[in-house]
């Protein structure tokens, strides 16, 4: 890669962190859509996933010391879902979901991603929450875990909204939860994905990256914790999402 493709796409992943951070993500699906549309598009999805999880889980791991930092952080809510999407998550990872069906899965959730972003809005959810039972929670935990073990992603993409729109969490009680559970789900998917396909973690990519999504991770998450109109960072990630997905189709047809 050209050290100004690599400068764009590293800007790029800074800016996908700052912007997913700001609402407690670990940025993933967003880290997947810049790669698909970077030379690294035709890697095998095994490494598109590995570094996804890779960077995710240092992006996350801002967001949550943040929200949590400023009391916003429920453990009784947190707990029961991190506990159930582990072991799927790890399944997830350890599946061998390759070529076709990889980017149509991706290419749907990708889609999925951008609707859920572009329809939902602070004002839209109630502050009046009420906490769900363990096994209300235990199977929504697990299947999210193991979409975002096949896909590559932490799943707060996905927690987020359900969280929301069931009337469990407010969007800055939402954040921190989806944050612990993007970083333990990137966690048990990059280890069950590794075990089967090994370290595929480019250090050439890798290493520059996590400073970058650091520095974003911790200039989105601060002021998504504090106070941010986040419909400017709403459309951007929109558009992204919607694109990504669309490269990958056409590559489908095409192909």
């Amino acid at each position: 890669m050209l050290d100004l493709e690599l400068v764009i796409l590293l800007l790029s992943l800074g800016a996908v962190a700052a912007l997913y951070s700001s609402v407690g993500h670990g940025g993933g699906s967003g880290y997947i859509a810049i790669l698909s549309l970077s030379a690294f598009a035709l890697m095998d999805p095994g490494w598109l996933k590995q570094h996804a999880w890779s960077l995710n889980m240092v992006v996350a791991a801002i967001s949550f010391y943040h929200f949590h930092t400023l009391g916003h952080h429920r453990s009784t809510l947190t707990i029961p879902f991190i506990l159930a999407s582990i072991p799927m998550a790890f399944v997830g990872g350890y599946l061998a979901v390759t070529g076709n069906v990889y980017d149509v899965l991706l290419s749907l959730v990708l889609i999925l991603a951008a609707i859920r972003l572009f329809s939902s809005k602070a004002s839209d959810f109630d502050d009046s929450i009420q906490q769900p039972s363990w096994k209300i929670i235990l199977p929504w935990g697990a299947s999210i875990g193991l979409i975002s073990g096949v896909i590559g992603i932490g799943g707060g993409i996905l927690l987020s909204p359900l969280l929301m729109l069931k009337g469990w969490a407010t969007p800055k009680i939402a954040a921190p939860t989806s944050a612990a559970f993007i970083w333990v789900n990137s966690t048990a998917g990059l280890i069950g994905n590794a075990s089967v396909n090994g370290i595929l973690l480019d250090l050439d990519l890798i290493i520059p990256a996590v400073p970058v999504v650091i520095v974003g991770g911790l200039f989105g998450s601060k002021l998504g914790s504090e106070s941010a109109n986040q419909s400017v960072i709403r459309k951007v990630l929109v558009a992204v999402l919607l694109f990504a997905a669309a490269k990958r189709l056409v590559g489908l047809v095409s192909f």
